[in-house]
């Protein structure tokens, strides 16, 4: 082969080699591509949480008028557990069989500790031991002491009627204790909100203690009656 044609081909195959795409180029252009596109996503998502944690957040002129109504909430529930109080002593009197006696003895002492829990929450918020009157117990209570005009003393029947009227009342306590809590910790009130949940396991557990004694015993000797 003469120069000439060398020259040719060797431009021919020059030519023919930079017509071809660098797969290299190519690579590091998807690549840069994916990295834009991650960096886009990050920023996307990162601006979306940002956005749902200020949304989550109280406006700062809000927080007292928020920890106001907190406040009357616990004044609320002060008042109700010194009205349960009240009529445990009556539902204990009312009780035939000595295993619900017991039971509502040991929750009349377990109220007293519960009112001194909240005296307690009072301090932390830098206020005074305050009752709010409260309807909703006070209705719950009043329909509790009407089933023992219903009902014949020393039956079991009223027994039954005693623990339906009790776990009413612990069902409405269960309820605020667990929305105060919650909204305790809403206001970063973390001491307030372990106060609140102790209450609030202990009511728990004496409605279920209620429960285990209707069905293991209460109910059963109701019905030979």
């Amino acid at each position: 082969m003469d120069s000439k044609k060398q020259t040719a081909h060797g431009q021919t195959q020059e030519k023919s080699n930079s017509d071809k795409p660098s797969t290299k180029n190519k690579s590091q252009e998807k690549s840069t591509k994916v990295g834009e596109t991650t960096r886009t996503d990050s920023k996307a998502k990162t601006g979306s949480n940002s956005g749902r944690q200020q949304k989550a957040r109280f406006h700062e002129k809000n927080e007292g008028k928020l920890k106001e109504f907190f406040i009357e909430e616990i004044k609320d529930i002060y008042f109700a557990e010194h009205e349960a109080l009240k009529a445990l002593t009556k539902m204990e009197d009312a009780a035939t069989s000595a295993a619900l006696k017991e039971s509502i003895s040991q929750h009349y002492a377990e109220t007293e500790e519960q009112i001194k829990r909240l005296e307690e929450v009072f301090a932390l918020l830098g206020e005074k031991p305050a009752k709010k009157k409260c309807e909703g117990i006070l209705g719950i209570i009043k329909d509790g002491e009407s089933v023992l005009e219903d009902t014949d003393s020393e039956t079991m029947v009223r027994d039954v009627a005693i623990i339906i009227a009790n776990q009413k009342v612990e069902h409405y306590e269960i309820t605020s204790y667990g929305s105060l809590a919650e909204l305790a910790r809403t206001l970063g009130l973390e001491d307030v909100a372990e106060l609140l949940d102790l209450t609030l396991d202990e009511e728990k557990k004496t409605d279920v203690t209620l429960t285990t004694l209707a069905v293991e015993s209460v109910n059963e000797e109701a019905t030979k009656e």
